[in-house]
């Protein structure tokens, strides 16, 4: 692309983000904390100061309290399907765009649409509906952000499948966090306020228990704060800014491994709102015709969670994976790589000594930062 084009690109993409519709998020630390209640208690308030809102979505749970909030707001209608048999609804994107209501209230971003929908996701929903120049105002749960999905899953022992990119959170003007302490939302539990009678015994034994309502809320609060920070970091001129972070996360063909360090440079990333690449350097021994499918499997799964999560691709073949680390790093202009923590037996460690004092030599001549992750 010629310097003229970069700068009508530029231009277009000014244009673009002027037209685009606001973005509120409502962020709980799990079900029952009061983010519909908020998003409906703030509808009745902009109805009330002549703005015009609609709900596109709402899910009140058959919460009463939250019922009676919707009363004499203007609702969209559902869009109705037959899926296996059965009439299920979803909400009418187009109807709300050819509406244009100035804002439109959408619950439950992490929502997956019925097959048929004209997108996937519920998220993605939001996203066509913004770049249509309505205001949007949704909620999520914390357990719902890709990035925090190994988290989530060493606290409450549950992997949950419906899941937003960083990327989606990243894009909002605003991000609020409906905070409860744990006692007041186990009250809330056993007085049925959250899930009918039958269902209270199970989730008070699951993911209501007190431990595990403190640590997600205080990924909640953290999770809050960094996007707070990340918009004074953008938005906010400091005499001294910092200097440009930029971060390589170098994954293998180990499943497992690769996830945790694609997760983690996401939420730095994020944290530090920075460009970063996943680099997977394909040695002779994992060309196309010796990779076992099953790894070559992982390796498509990881490169399509990067992309979610906002980052690059980089594939390069190479037999010295250090040199290639270098390699890129310096054409990036990369400031910090980060490392899986290795898997060796300390023979194989003895032997890779060599190999990873070249890259640990290098790095400290290129003022490149070095992050192993466990």
């Amino acid at each position: 692309m010629t310097d003229k084009e970069q700068t009508v690109q530029h231009f277009l993409d000014l244009i673009k983000k002027s037209r685009r519709g606001k973005f509120k998020i409502y962020i709980g630390m799990s079900a029952g904390v009061g983010k519909t209640y908020r998003m409906l208690q703030e509808a009745r308030t902009l109805m009330k100061n002549g703005i015009d809102v609609k709900i596109g979505y709402v899910e009140t749970h058959n919460r009463k309290e939250t019922h009676d909030l919707l009363e004499g707001l203007p609702i969209i209608p559902r869009r109705k399907l037959f899926y296996k048999g059965k009439e299920l609804e979803e909400m009418d994107v187009q109807a709300v765009i050819n509406l244009r209501p100035e804002v439109v209230i959408i619950d439950e971003l992490a929502h997956t649409n019925i097959e048929g929908s004209k997108n996937e996701k519920r998220w993605q929903d939001v996203i066509e509906i913004l770049e249509a120049g309505i205001n949007v105002v949704s909620a999520v749960n914390i357990q719902h952000i890709e990035s925090l999905n190994e988290e989530i899953k060493s606290i409450t022992g549950i992997e949950v499948k419906e899941r937003i990119p960083d990327s989606v959170l990243a894009q909002a003007d605003e991000v609020v966090n409906i905070d409860l302490t744990a006692d007041e939302l186990i009250t809330r539990l056993k007085e049925g306020k959250i899930y009918e009678s039958v269902k209270i015994e199970t989730a008070l034994n699951n993911f209501f228990k007190s431990d595990h309502i403190l640590q997600l809320r205080e990924l909640a609060l953290k999770e809050v704060a960094s996007q707070v920070e990340r918009k004074v970091e953008t938005e906010v001129t400091k005499p001294n800014a910092l200097r440009h972070e930029r971060f390589l996360a170098c994954i293998s063909s180990n499943e497992i491994t690769a996830k945790t360090v694609i997760r983690k440079t996401a939420r730095l990333a994020n944290y530090y709102h920075s460009k970063w690449y996943v680099l997977y350097v394909q040695t002779p021994k994992e060309t196309a015709d010796k990779i076992a499918l099953d790894k070559q499997r992982h390796l498509i799964n990881n490169f399509k969670l990067a992309t979610e999560l906002g980052a690059e691709i980089i594939k390069v073949e190479s037999s010295s994976i250090s040199k290639a680390i270098i390699d890129q790093a310096s054409e990036r202009k990369i400031t910090t790589i980060c490392l899986g923590k290795p898997h060796l037996n300390l023979f194989k460690i003895i032997i890779a000594t060599n190999v990873f004092n070249e890259l640990l030599k290098k790095l400290s001549t290129n003022n490149i930062d070095l992050v192993i992750l466990s």
